[in-house]
């Protein structure tokens, strides 16, 4: 057994499956198939944390905060990567406030910016959903009293 799989509770594959449950969401969110405010839009956002937490409460890995953020981090990097594969459909080169940099320099600062905006954003959903795992965790695990 891996250290990693002691550690999170899951095998690095499986990791990476939980992570991807998000993805579509980047797609249709930049390609805008999927309107904001919408009860789809709101489901492609919420469910794949969900689905986190509730693997995570299945499986009872030994550090459950800790397994989350990580699948939240490669989250990041799948949000990340679909930002930068449908960059100009979603954004291109719009940006305002950036008109005094050479096009190339721009693209780079904004794609940059994005891919660490991306990164944080994926774990920082990690954060939130880990938490939620943590309390739950606890309160299903408590016992009765009386």
């Amino acid at each position: 057994m891996s250290a990693g799989r002691r550690t999170l509770g899951f095998s690095w594959p499986a990791l990476v499956a939980l992570a991807a449950l998000a993805a579509p969401r980047v797609a249709l969110h930049d390609l805008d198939v999927v309107p904001e405010g919408t009860v789809v839009a709101a489901l492609l956002a919420v469910g794949p944390p969900l689905c986190w937490v509730a693997a995570v409460l299945w499986r009872r890995p030994p550090r459950p905060f800790l397994t989350i953020v990580v699948i939240g981090a490669l989250y990041g990097v799948f949000l990340a990567a679909g930002h930068q594969v449908f960059w100009d459909s979603s954004l291109g080169m719009d940006a305002p406030g950036l008109a005094g940099l050479e096009p190339g320099a721009r693209e780079a600062l904004l794609r940059g910016a994005a891919v660490m905006s991306s990164l944080v954003t994926g774990t920082m959903v990690g954060v939130v959903a880990g938490g939620v795992a943590v309390l739950l965790s606890r309160v299903l695990a408590a016992p009765a009293r009386r």
